[in-house]
């Protein structure tokens, strides 16, 4: 095994080493030609570099609980995840060409992935042409919104169908009608917060008369932090949205004044040491408190049984932009498909939580801990797609 390219190193094999694995002749040459780069924005081809070629069989360790028919693929990379993820490895079948992926644990139901390396290679390419918006979505920079994530998503569908005949696999239709919506709010910097998410974008996903906006009169004297002030009167936050609510009824209560009012049987002494200067915006499933910092706007969940802060979002104009983002994809659900929806569950959370890293990077950060957001993207059980 070599590689090439000192600026980006790819990899190839030499025909002595893909004479007992490889017989399709395309897949051959450009193994041996140009080669694999060692890793996209998508995937990884460098378990290559570690182990060379590995049937599927050798990889797993135990030949007999791998069907007689898939013990001969070939495990060429794996696919790049959001940290705590399981990844999945990306095979290649030597004969035919084409590319499907699997879990080494239970390699007994491999998903399609693409009709060959040079397909997949492409479709690789197009993603991330639409994270950079260049290349073929060049004319969508500096546009935002929901008919620019429309469009995107289309464009970059119509790519997958070119080059997969119209049969789209799971994992790219998900990138293709997630990952676009990353284009919804564009950047905030001048207004103080991390997105620009217009008030309409809100009303219109979740009707008008439902989007909660506040008067100056409901805010409490610890809630200093200008930006978020401006955000929660002129864009405001949905009434509800899957798992979140917020209590219109009564002013936004810090939460030493929710749980003296609301819930005098928690003890005071558990609370945050500064819990009177967060805000509680509402609740969250499993006697969640969502609060916001007052000083710095910052959203976190509070726990009231572990008694414990967590980051959520970076302010409230991302968190607006989550809740958006979760509803909408219910919206959606009829163009996913019912494999994508269960058999590909995964492969969905993981676009998902891509797209919400792309505008709030708080589930990344060193200092959190624990997500919210994550693991509840992450519990099918709990039904959140």
């Amino acid at each position: 095994m070599s590689t090439t390219d000192a600026e980006v190193p790819a990899i190839t094999l030499t025909e002595a080493e893909l004479d007992r694995y490889v017989t399709h002749a395309p897949t051959r040459g450009l193994l041996a030609g140009a080669g694999l780069p060692a890793e996209t924005d998508l995937l990884t081809f460098s378990p290559l570099r570690t182990h060379g070629l590995r049937t599927l069989a050798d990889a797993t360790g135990s030949p007999f609980q791998v069907a007689e028919d898939l013990r001969s693929r070939l495990v060429i990379g794996e696919l790049l995840t959001p940290a705590g993820m399981e990844r999945e490895s990306i095979l290649l079948d030597g004969d035919t060409g084409e590319i499907t992926t699997a879990y080494l644990f239970d390699p007994s139901d491999p998903r399609p992935f693409a009709p060959s390396l040079t397909t997949l290679l492409r479709f690789a390419a197009v993603t991330e042409e639409l994270a950079g918006l260049r290349g073929r979505f060049a004319s969508l920079a500096g546009q935002y919104g929901p008919r620019t994530a429309a469009e995107a998503s289309r464009r970059l569908l119509a790519l997958f169908e070119e080059g997969a005949g119209g049969q789209v696999p799971p994992y790219w239709k998900a990138a293709a009608l997630i990952r676009p919506l990353a284009l919804v709010a564009g950047p905030g910097a001048a207004l103080g917060l991390a997105l620009d998410v217009p008030a309409r974008v809100l009303d219109q996903e979740f009707g008008h008369g439902r989007v909660a906006r506040f008067e100056e009169v409901d805010f409490p004297a610890t809630l200093t932090h200008e930006p978020t002030r401006r955000f929660l009167r002129e864009t405001g936050l949905p009434e509800e949205a899957v798992f979140f609510r917020t209590d219109t009824d009564v002013p936004l209560p810090t939460l030493r004044e929710y749980f003296t009012q609301e819930r005098p049987d928690h003890p005071v002494q558990q609370l945050p040491a500064h819990c009177d200067h967060l805000i509680r915006l509402g609740c969250l499933p499993e006697e969640n408190s969502l609060v916001v910092d007052g000083r710095t706007g910052r959203v976190l969940t509070f726990s009231e049984p572990d008694a414990t802060l967590h980051s959520l979002n970076t302010d409230v104009s991302t968190l607006a932009f989550t809740l958006w983002l979760v509803h909408h994809e219910r919206t959606i659900d009829g163009h996913l498909g019912h494999e994508l929806a269960t058999r590909a569950y995964d492969q969905l959370v993981a676009a998902m939580i891509h797209t919400l890293n792309t505008l709030d990077p708080t589930a990344t950060l060193p200092d959190t801990t624990w997500h919210y957001w994550t693991e509840l993207f992450q519990d099918e059980a709990g039904g959140v797609f």
